[in-house]
């Protein structure tokens, strides 16, 4: 039986998704819950990394139910609950076909990034928010998430993980750039097929020079469609973890 779970996580104590040798990941904390649910070694397969201090409201992944285990799909919620971290909270269980797979499987995704505008940082947004106290333009903001809309070669706004190759693709849509006001500042959500390693951090770090009036429009524009060499140069900007949310993983019919 392929299990599929839904996800949400405090990012802030851990070192990211993706499990590593110090096993202080989310999802090195799920492979240890889920081997002593099921009394065996148990792969789990994401839908994608999450940053170490980034969050996720619904991150998924799927993993395969060992033969000898009879537990229904909701059986699975409380007893990986009871076995986790406060801050990790599996939310749904669901039994998927057989193909299902939690990355390939996905045909887009939703990222949203909260910004706190007031003088003082509340206790309370610390490691929510991205403190951002300078004057900013909330129409100069909506005007540059508007020239990142669209299908374009986001090169000059991706981070390098080390493994990329001539043939790395760069190509992505974002179908969606919003701005909503927020009481103590505002939340950019980007939707789109997918995203490189930091885009969304870069994106928003891009946005927010030019909502400060520190990159011209122009400029912004340029650093789309860059030829390999990237002549333009690289978003100048990486916004921190603190305020990015992957929201929503979404899956076709």
């Amino acid at each position: 039986m392929r299990l599929k779970l839904t996800i949400s996580y405090d990012g802030r104590a851990f070192e990211g998704w993706q499990s590593q040798a110090g096993n202080n990941t989310v999802q090195d904390h799920l492979l240890k819950a889920l081997a002593e649910t099921a009394k065996e070694p148990v792969r789990l397969q994401g839908s994608g990394r999450t940053d170490a201090g980034v969050h996720a409201l619904a991150q998924v992944a799927h993993f395969d139910a060992p033969d000898h285990l009879t537990m229904n799909p909701y059986n699975w919620v409380p007893a990986l609950n009871t076995k986790l971290p406060a801050a990790i909270r599996v939310l749904q269980c669901e039994e998927v076909a057989a193909d299902f797979h939690a990355r390939f499987s996905a045909t887009g995704k939703t990222y949203r990034y909260d910004l706190c505008t007031d003088p003082i940082l509340s206790p309370f947004k610390a490691g929510f928010a991205w403190h951002v106290p300078r004057l900013l333009d909330a129409g100069a903001l909506v005007e540059a998430l508007d020239v990142l809309k669209g299908t374009h070669d986001f090169r000059g706004f991706a981070a390098n993980r080390g493994n990329e190759t001539p043939e790395t693709d760069y190509v992505r849509t974002i179908h969606a750039a919003d701005l909503e006001t927020l009481p103590d500042g505002y939340r950019i959500t980007f939707s789109g097929n997918g995203f490189l390693y930091k885009m969304v951090r870069l994106l928003t770090g891009a946005a927010i020079h030019s909502a400060q009036g520190r990159l011209r429009l122009g400029d912004l524009a340029r650093l789309l469609d860059q030829p390999p060499e990237l002549p333009h140069g690289k978003s100048p900007l990486c916004a921190p973890a603190d305020g990015l949310f992957l929201q929503e993983v979404r899956y076709g019919e």
